[in-house]
């Protein structure tokens, strides 16, 4: 499989053509909760300030009207989509008060379901069905697993690559380039599905969790203090069990399957449509008011949960899986990142880098099918790293054989030598430091951000609280200490007064009822 990346990569160079693998399309989109002083999740609404969270292109909400996600068009490298969202955040902090952003992705001190409010989107009925939607994600799986941040990496080849990709691949004729695009998307997705645990171990950074988390609920983590539960090897409890999984799948039949394009959609689109007894049982609509989109196995799309997901631009109110079919994958989404602490931006140019050249290796690569026994060993895979990730002497599941985790990880960076070369034009360069730095997380698991975590906190004496709290006031200083640029400014008030007039002219603009539009919205296909 590995050598198949080597081979991809030298016939690429061979033909002079090794430019075109290089400054691809980055995007990011970042969750962050707003936090009152005392580190406990705001109740007042989305600031009007910011524009509408239903129609601003860039500063949205997600489960909550509390959980702010901040989002970067694509850029052509990874410096200009970080110094986007740099000035997003020093926009936002202009409009928040004496609230802040938390800096983890674990959630603050939370006094329960009820101290979570759910987003707001206005009057229309795009707005409202959004709106139903998440309260449906409460009724389902609880709120506090909603709030739960995390930062996903848009990513996708430069346009110009693909035509040389294709020559190089020898294809047929036959096949129409967006099937060869999509079909090779596919292939690196199920790649980042087998290759996945290396995220959370290199990049975890929640080991920890505040005890109000479990308020009313049982938990098997053990106690770091009197309001922090832990696990002493964990790295990503918020990729873990204890994090939004659909755990429901399993027991229905239904698993969303990586194959190909159409095999994709066509399992999420069953999901959508497969009643599920369980969640008939909340009801849809109780009362003349909505409880959920309808009472099966998904929603949406959006519901099934995944570390990464093929993706399409949406033109109008299309939904997702339609998109996909309509116009093949525009790129994919990694989802597998928790917020990085120890950075403002929740996660940092190093980092960026990494996960670059990971991404173009993981395309490269052969990529099989995933079979039933690989599929299981994927999220045993997960689970492990997520909860035991720096454990001394773990083991992973590969070819249906146990491995140790060290030296796959190894193996792996050193297959991804010659890519960060390649984004270098040589060796020694930035993507080949940002290899290195990471290499050295796998040689010694206390350099990693989750082990950094455990350590500062029992060396200062504090809890999770206490830890995440000083970072977010440490990352809203550095926010503050600079004024964005005149134009810049100028740029996001312009934004926020068209997304506002933009929703105004949707609520004005409807002709049909929801149940109507609702109706509509699943017809289409």
């Amino acid at each position: 499989m590995y050598a198949s990346a080597e081979r991809r990569l030298r016939r690429l160079m061979d033909q002079g053509e090794a430019e075109l693998a290089c400054r691809n399309r980055i995007g990011l989109e970042k969750e962050s909760l707003r936090v009152r002083a005392d580190g406990a999740i705001a109740q007042t609404p989305h600031p009007s300030a910011l524009g509408s969270s239903l129609t601003h292109p860039y500063i949205t909400t997600d489960y909550s009207e509390a959980l702010l996600e901040l989002i970067t068009p694509p850029g052509d490298d990874s410096a200009e989509t970080l110094q986007f969202l740099c000035d997003t955040h020093r926009f936002v902090y202009g409009h928040l008060g004496d609230e802040f952003l938390w800096a983890t992705s674990m959630p603050c001190v939370l006094s329960g379901e009820a101290s979570i409010p759910i987003a707001e989107y206005g009057k229309s009925n795009a707005g409202r069905m959004k709106h139903i939607y998440r309260r449906g994600l409460g009724y389902r799986y609880g709120r506090v697993m909603q709030v739960i941040a995390g930062v996903h990496f848009n990513f996708s080849m430069r346009d110009a690559f693909w035509p040389m990709f294709r020559t190089l691949e020898g294809v047929d004729e036959t096949v129409g380039q967006a099937d060869f695009v999509s079909a090779t998307y596919m292939g690196m997705l199920r790649n980042l599905q087998r290759f996945g645990w290396l995220m959370p171990y290199l990049f975890g950074a929640s080991p920890a969790v505040c005890a109000s988390f479990f308020k009313g609920r049982d938990t098997r983590l053990p106690r770091f203090d009197q309001h922090t539960h832990y696990e002493p090897y964990a790295t990503s409890l918020r990729m873990g069990d204890i994090g939004y999984t659909n755990a429901k799948e399993g027991e229905s039949g239904v698993k969303v399957c990586y194959d190909s394009l159409d095999s994709y959609i066509d399992s999420l689109e069953r999901a959508i449509r497969t009643p599920s007894a369980r969640y008939a049982e909340i009801g849809v609509k109780v009362d003349g008011e909505y409880r959920q989109l309808n009472s099966n196995i998904l929603q949406i799309e959006n519901e099934y949960y995944s570390s990464v997901r093929p993706k399409q631009l949406l033109e109008g109110g299309e939904r997702p899986s339609l998109a996909l079919r309509r116009r093949g994958v525009r790129y994919i989404e990694l989802r597998s990142l928790d917020v990085n602490a120890y950075h403002p931006l929740g996660v940092s140019p190093e980092q960026m880098r990494f996960i670059e050249a990971f991404l173009i290796f993981a395309l490269f690569c052969d990529s099989p099918l995933v079979g039933r026994d690989e599929r299981r060993g994927i999220d045993e895979n997960f689970l492990r790293v997520a909860h035991r990730g720096r454990e001394p002497g773990l083991s992973l599941l590969r070819e249906g054989r146990e491995c140790d985790m060290r030296a796959w990880a190894l193996e792996l960076l050193d297959m991804m030598a010659a890519f960060c070369e390649l984004l270098d034009g040589g060796s020694g360069g930035i993507y080949c430091q940002a290899l290195e730095r990471q290499r050295a997380k796998v040689l010694d698991p206390e350099e990693t951000p989750s082990a950094r975590m455990l350590r500062e906190m029992r060396e200062r004496g504090e809890g999770f609280h206490a830890f995440a709290l000083r970072m977010s006031e440490s990352h809203r200083d550095f926010f503050l200490e600079e004024s964005l640029p005149v134009a810049r400014q100028a740029f996001f008030e312009r934004l926020a007064v068209e997304s506002r007039r933009s929703q105004t002219a949707l609520e004005a603009g409807e002709r049909e009822t929801l149940d109507e539009y609702i109706a509509a919205y699943f017809a289409n296909s």
